[in-house]
């Protein structure tokens, strides 16, 4: 089955550039970003993961960590930072997995279920380990992405949606196409117009549907 929003994350154990790793007590209190790659060394991916590294001062601001998985090994993964850091000017401070045995790549659905990558793979073999999860402190997933091999992954798209899901969370608001912080949001339904202006005060009534507020700082 797939992995769906509220569902929670997946729980695992795995070796990684940063030692043994427990996803949830790694998680902490905070948000996470997990996201993967079909195996080191590969172009695509080096840029990825040098944007990761470049905006780690933007994800600690959010009080989020993040993750790579790779189903390469954590010896190879750390020959590969090594490139990152100096492709990307920065260094790659963030824990990469090692999924050789395809643990994790099963248990979050980025494989079938009977894949099957002997010695030797090469990225067309796990191309569909291309996916992006946000997890809340409560382990919940709060958002997935999935891209193909030849389609690099806009992180600056993925730290705007960061900052909708924390906007968003546990407040009765939604955000509208595009937005970005500092722009107003979206009233949800559940609030009939008298209780949303008790809630944020002045509300922007563009349809009986679509009421739009300023951003309720947390």
């Amino acid at each position: 089955m797939s992995i769906r929003i509220n569902d929670t994350a997946p729980d695992f154990t795995a070796d990684s550039t940063a030692g043994q790793i427990k996803l949830h007590e790694w998680i902490g209190n905070g948000y996470a970003i997990l996201f993967s790659h079909p195996k080191d060394f590969t172009p695509v991916c080096t840029t990825e993961f040098g944007a990761v590294a470049q905006l780690a001062p933007e994800f600690a601001k959010r009080n989020t960590k993040v993750m790579g998985v790779s189903v390469d090994n954590v010896e190879e993964h750390r020959k590969w930072k090594r490139d990152i850091e100096s492709f990307a000017g920065a260094p790659a401070d963030f824990p990469i997995i090692d999924d050789t045995s395809l643990h994790v790549s099963k248990l979050y659905d980025m494989l079938p279920a009977d894949a099957y990558l002997p010695d030797g793979r090469t990225p067309a073999h796990s191309a569909t380990v291309r996916t992006v999860f946000i997890i809340g402190p409560d382990k919940k997933v709060r958002l997935t992405m999935s891209y193909p091999m030849s389609v690099g992954r806009n992180f600056a798209e993925i730290l705007r949606a960061l900052d909708a899901v924390q906007a968003t969370d546990g407040v009765p608001i939604a955000t509208p196409a595009n937005w970005v912080p500092g722009q107003d949001v979206i009233v949800a339904l559940s609030l009939n117009d008298a209780q949303a202006k008790e809630t944020f005060g002045a509300i922007d009534v563009k349809l009986p549907y679509l009421r739009f507020t300023k951003a309720p700082k947390k």
